[in-house]
């Protein structure tokens, strides 16, 4: 299984980071609200590339390393929103390029058309 001609892992990584880094614009919101929604975009990308991909173990540990990192940063350093959106954008780049190596795409369930 591809998304958009890529492997699942790298492209759900990528939306994860745009949107943390979206929600790190703030909109009104202050660090604590911020890290809170970005760590909570990490844990449901996470474990939808979990879904997707085989072993899920790699993918598990990517989501719950970058939703730490969110929350440490906005509850453990009192940084601004921008620099939680950061390390995010930051840990999910690189946690979803060491993951994309350890997983593959799970077996369609669907079979292939004629």
């Amino acid at each position: 299984m591809k998304l958009f001609g890529r492997e699942p892992a790298l492209i759900i990584a990528t939306l994860s980071a745009a949107l943390s880094l979206l929600v790190s614009f703030q909109f009104g919101l202050d660090a604590e609200q911020a890290a809170a929604i970005v760590a909570v975009i990490s844990a449901v990308f996470a474990a939808a590339t979990a879904a997707i991909t085989r072993p899920i173990a790699p993918s598990a540990f990517t989501g719950l390393v970058a939703a730490g990192v969110a929350l440490l940063a906005a509850y453990g350093l009192s940084v601004s929103a921008e620099t939680v959106g950061a390390l995010n954008a930051v840990a999910l780049a690189v946690l979803g390029l060491m993951t994309r190596g350890q997983v593959t795409p799970a077996k369609s369930t669907t079979p292939a058309a004629g």
